[in-house]
């Protein structure tokens, strides 16, 4: 039995704002049957205080940047879990790290460099009758884990993982915050965290854990390039020798499908046109579940979109983000084919994946994504940029991938609107081909999307660190 602590902001079900939860809440889970025994650090959210069930406080810190704290233990949905309980760092509204109008809490950087230092604490001196042999961080949130570690427990015989959800978020903070991170003057440097004048607390991750991974193989390559790298290229090339890329699953248990075959879908496409009182249409009903962000695309779909809707699609759309996003999708819905639910609601979010014909990710990047895997799951058909964790888990309707019969989507390249028409057509030209368009919702549904495969090779990356 290997014992791992797992560190994370978010994690499913108990919180989430993105994929990072539905993969610090599945890996428990995947890894058990492999002989891993992950219990998760956790904040205290108020979400998360609820949850608890008499909870056993195993640790407690008077002084925790700024007030006292204690670490719980506690079993919620399956996971056992340790919660970082110190109500003047998460006892707050609002999300993770946002206030209730949105803008990010001031006091991020300390916040979740407690989590870190926290971690470290457990990880350096463990638990009564428990001690970690990998500390495995997800994300900036608890990327100063592996340093404090590091500076403060330099004896302690932890492995260490830094897994990049998402490079694009770094943690920066000013170099004022030294002091108040409890962070070494010495390590502000290009060797260290220092990161363009600023503290990011990533790049401490990086450049201390033992070894990197990221969610796909192909991001693991687009990370040592300038276009992906956001700066932290020239890091990862450094230390490109212990980086790996392991695809993200999803749990087969949650997204099971409630028809067994694609005929099924119809039910539910009828049920999702009647929600979002869409007509019949001779196209494709094409939906998507995302962030409104540049990052996702969603700005190239609405210069897109008229190809689509002129060959008889429909959108069906949920989301939320950047205003200007938002409002030119609330100009769309003037198209009777066009439905737009700003927010989300998880049971349409569900909705829109049994019934939609396919589902739409234009991303300009994206490290692995969860929404394609989804849809391969319940025959909605991944139409996807050529970008990141895309690239591994959707192959093509090229006209090898038809000759094949392994077609389960679509691919475009490059990341432009015009590229996205193209696609558009490709789509619907297949759609109009029933028996063409049938075996690709079934290859799609065949499609292996659990965490069998990325679960033996965390193991295999646990194992390589405990020399077993």
């Amino acid at each position: 039995m290997i014992r791992v602590l797992s560190v994370t902001s978010e994690c499913a079900p108990l919180v989430k704002t993105g994929g990072l939860a539905d993969v610090a809440g599945a890996l428990p889970g995947a890894l058990a049957p492999l002989g891993v025994e992950m219990r998760t650090l956790l904040p205290g959210y108020p979400k998360v205080m609820a949850a608890l069930k008499k909870p056993n406080t195993v640790l407690e810190d008077p002084d925790l940047f700024g007030g006292p704290a204690r670490v719980v233990a506690a079993k919620v949905a399956g996971l056992d879990l340790l919660v970082l309980d110190a109500p003047h760092l998460y006892a707050r509204d609002g999300a993770p790290y946002n206030r209730p109008d949105g803008q990010d809490w001031p006091d991020n950087p300390e916040r979740f460099a407690a989590l870190g230092w926290i971690a470290a604490q457990i990880a350096g001196g463990g638990l009564a009758g428990w001690h970690p042999e990998i500390l495995h961080c997800h994300d900036w949130q608890a990327a100063l884990a592996p340093y404090y570690l590091r500076a403060h427990h330099p004896d302690a015989r932890v492995g260490t993982i830094m897994t990049i959800h998402n490079i694009a978020f770094q943690g920066l903070a000013p170099v004022a915050k030294l002091p108040s991170l409890r962070l070494s003057a010495a390590d502000m440097t290009q060797e260290g965290f220092e990161f363009w004048g600023n503290i990011s607390t990533l790049k401490a991750g990086l450049v201390s854990a033992d070894r990197i991974t990221t969610v796909s193989p192909t991001y693991a390559d687009e990370l040592l390039t300038p276009a992906f790298g956001m700066g932290l290229d020239g890091v990862l090339r450094a230390r490109q020798g212990v980086l790996s890329g392991i695809l993200n699953g999803v749990d087969l248990g949650v997204w099971a499908p409630p028809y067994r075959t694609p005929t099924g879908k119809r039910r539910y496409k009828a049920r999702l046109r009647q929600t979002l009182d869409l007509p019949e249409a001779d196209g494709p009903l094409c939906v998507v579940v995302s962030r409104l962000t540049y990052q996702k695309g969603l700005d190239l779909l609405l210069d897109a979109l008229p190809r689509l809707l002129d060959q008889g699609g429909q959108l069906a759309l949920l989301g939320s983000g950047e205003p200007e996003l938002e409002q030119a999708f609330r100009r769309a819905t003037a198209h009777a084919n066009v439905a737009v639910t700003l927010g989300y609601d998880e049971a349409l979010a569900r909705l829109l994946i049994e019934g939609g014909d396919a589902i739409l990710v234009p991303s300009r990047f994206e490290p692995c994504g969860l929404t394609q895997l989804y849809g391969l799951r319940y025959g909605t058909l991944p139409l996807v940029a050529y970008t990141g964790g895309l690239v591994d888990t959707v192959i093509d309707a090229s006209p090898a991938g038809l000759r094949a019969g392994v077609a389960t989507g679509l691919q475009f390249h490059p990341t432009t609107a015009e590229a996205l028409s193209r696609a558009f057509d490709r789509l619907c030209g297949l759609y109009s081909h029933p028996d063409l368009w049938l075996r690709m919702q079934r290859n799609a549904m065949r499609h292996p999307v659990g965490w069998d495969q990325s679960a033996a090779d965390y193991k295999a990356l646990y194992d390589g660190l405990t020399g077993r």
